[in-house]
């Protein structure tokens, strides 16, 4: 594990978020022991039908499956970002921040396919721990974001024009060109997302042993769980490494209301 975070030591971020792409794709794609001599494409091919955009989410998507959006920190409990797209609870087909080639993949047929955040701590240029999260644990509705997204970028966009700058519509929050008297300065109002941490968020459903060499942690909803194939569950269960648990969450959409969830742990 650690040979894909050799070179973490003073690194930038983007490279760690490269390295632990890399990592994901190869434990999906069992392709751990052909790192050296297989390239990529050799190793995901018939895997993925998607292997991301370094612009636009998600980071990549199974064929025919789950989509996934990679993170990093490097605190234990700290919070991660995500930059101008809002938090998705899924992946939607027409949502404005993919690419046309994300749209066109698995025949384009697909309205929306279910997304987990990929969340590691890497400390000392090892994993400590990684947690699988699906969005519909932690997210609500892609509609509660882009309403406040509206009304920001409207009221945005009037103060602008009050003030008789030359405001763009954009995806993002805004754009301003001829800011400055020479007309030589153009400014962009993007969004940064800072989420908490799921060990806060799930406080009282996570555990995590801190002196632990490893933990993966994996939080669905229960009718996610249900869906895999029976052998994989059944093989699942049999891990006396991995516990699993039913549990109840708060319902993103609703927090008064708790919703049926699927805990997986293994640690060692």
């Amino acid at each position: 594990m650690s040979e894909y975070f050799k070179d973490y030591a003073g690194s930038q971020i983007k490279t760690v978020r490269q390295q632990m792409e890399n990592y994901v794709k190869d434990a999906i794609s069992g392709s751990f022991n052909s790192v050296k001599n297989k390239k990529p494409t050799e190793r995901y091919n018939g895997v993925f039908s998607y292997i991301g955009n370094k612009n636009q989410p998600p980071d990549m998507i199974i064929q025919n499956g789950d989509a996934i959006v990679i993170k990093t920190i490097k605190t234990y409990k700290g919070s991660f970002t995500i930059n101008n797209s809002p938090p998705k609870d899924r992946l939607m087909w027409n949502d404005p921040w993919i690419i046309k080639n994300c749209r066109r993949i698995d025949g384009g047929q697909w309205n929306n396919k279910d997304l987990f955040y990929v969340i590691a701590w890497i400390e000392k240029r090892r994993m400590k721990y990684l947690n699988f999260i699906q969005g519909s644990c932690i997210f609500p509705e892609q509609k509660f974001y882009n309403k406040k997204i509206h009304d920001l970028k409207n009221n945005i966009y009037n103060y602008l024009e009050s003030e008789g700058l030359e405001a763009n519509r954009t995806i993002a929050l805004g754009k301003v060109t001829n800011i400055d008297p020479l007309g030589i300065t153009n400014l962009r109002i993007k969004t940064v997302w800072r989420i908490k941490n799921p060990l806060k968020i799930f406080s009282d459903t996570f555990r995590y042993d801190n002196k632990r060499e490893f933990t993966l942690i994996a939080l669905m909803l229960k009718n996610k769980f249900d869906t895999f194939p029976k052998k994989d569950i059944d093989a699942i269960v049999k891990d006396k490494q991995i516990e699993i648990e039913d549990v109840k969450i708060k319902n993103p959409n609703n927090p008064k209301s708790k919703i049926d969830a699927k805990l997986v742990i293994a640690s060692w």
